[in-house]
């Protein structure tokens, strides 16, 4: 069944290519396209997108939607907002953009929040007030807690702009897409693999403000439950965005980690950083890996392989976020029907466990 907006559309579609807007080379408002087609002005914006990924207009902010001479089409711009742009997974999900959107006559600019939602909220507010992109890639900011940019999301929204969430989303977001990692199957997994080895006792050191660490933790904690294995409080460490910096440059800080750990014989890990870290410091201290402790992990990262001793940790293999959120969205602003995405986990074993 054809979509409202899709007919609003074909309709303006065959409008430009008879030539009845030549004179002015200008579309209707949207408030007269609303009345025109008896439609809201939500279905009018995802038409106007839908042309305007086909390259026949260009939208210009106070200046209405432009037809544009057809031979010269205008390469679309795409807003990649990231918590990190230049270290731990982040590079690899960038060239995997980078490259969908360079064979898709698009061009990226990216952003980096920092993990900051302050930061977050000026990015978001110049994309509503500057010239705003066709459509946006976006690592939401600190996804584990409430979140007050909301409100320039929505704009965003309404204002016809495609969003497409990586890694965590908000579901008070309706109209959005997202490419999450199956984050609470990978909590699972990794318990169920330690359970198989022979380990009772594991613990856990998780984020507790990105959504990430969230779902792998209530994966992990349902896991242990499930196979009966103790799920103690004070065997679980977490860490947020701003003790981060120390849990990875001090040993001291490990203290804590010590006291959480010790009376285990295996540990999971928010992601790889954090699990070579940790695999350092135990060596350090004479202990053992795997005889005495076990480590696995999240991500399959560099750090995986780089670490002292080779981490056990999940991978997406083939998939990769970056790309498939670029894909999805490339497929949202040429107007095709879309559903959000689950990049699942591969298991990559290795001398850690």
């Amino acid at each position: 069944m054809q979509h409202k907006y899709q007919a609003v559309a074909d309709n303006l579609r065959a409008a430009i290519q008879s030539g009845q807007y030549e004179d002015t080379m200008l579309l209707p408002t949207e408030q007269a396209l609303c009345q025109q087609f008896q439609v809201s002005r939500q279905t009018v914006r995802l038409a106007l997108s839908l042309l305007a990924s086909e390259k026949l207009i260009e939208r210009r902010q106070g200046s209405g939607s432009h037809i544009l001479e057809q031979g010269s089409p205008r390469r679309l711009t795409v807003a990649v907002v990231t918590t990190y742009i230049s270290n731990y997974i982040f590079p690899s999900i960038l060239r995997e953009i980078e490259t969908v959107l360079a064979a898709n006559n698009a061009a990226p600019t990216l952003f980096s929040t920092q993990n900051q939602v302050s930061t977050e909220r000026r990015i978001l507010q110049s994309l509503l007030d500057g010239a705003r992109p066709d459509g946006i890639l976006v690592e939401g900011s600190k996804t584990g807690l409430p979140n007050p940019n909301l409100d320039l999301y929505r704009a965003l929204i309404d204002a016809g702009i495609p969003l497409v969430f990586m890694h965590g989303d908000y579901n008070r977001l309706p109209g959005s897409l997202s490419v999450l990692d199956d984050n609470y199957g990978g909590g699972q997994q990794l318990v169920e693999y330690l359970y198989r080895k022979g380990h009772k006792a594991i613990a856990g050191i998780f984020k507790n403000d990105d959504i990430q660490g969230l779902q792998r933790y209530a994966g992990y904690a349902d896991a242990l439950r499930d196979l009966g294995l103790p799920l103690e409080d004070q065997q679980v460490y977490w860490y947020n965005t701003e003790s981060k910096g120390d849990l990875l440059d001090n040993d001291e800080s490990w203290a804590a980690v010590d006291r959480v750990i010790n009376s285990c014989t295996a540990v999971v890990c928010y992601n790889d950083e954090v699990a070579s870290r940790l695999i350092s410091y135990l060596l350090k201290k004479g202990i053992r890996i795997p005889k005495d402790m076990a480590v696995v992990s999240f991500d399959n990262s560099q750090y995986s392989e780089l670490s002292p001793i080779g981490i056990t940790s999940l991978s997406h293999g083939d998939y990769n976020v970056g790309q498939m959120a670029a894909e999805l969205l490339v497929r949202r602003l040429r107007g095709e029907e879309c559903t959000s995405e689950v990049a699942p986990w591969f298991l990559i074993e290795r001398q850690s466990s």
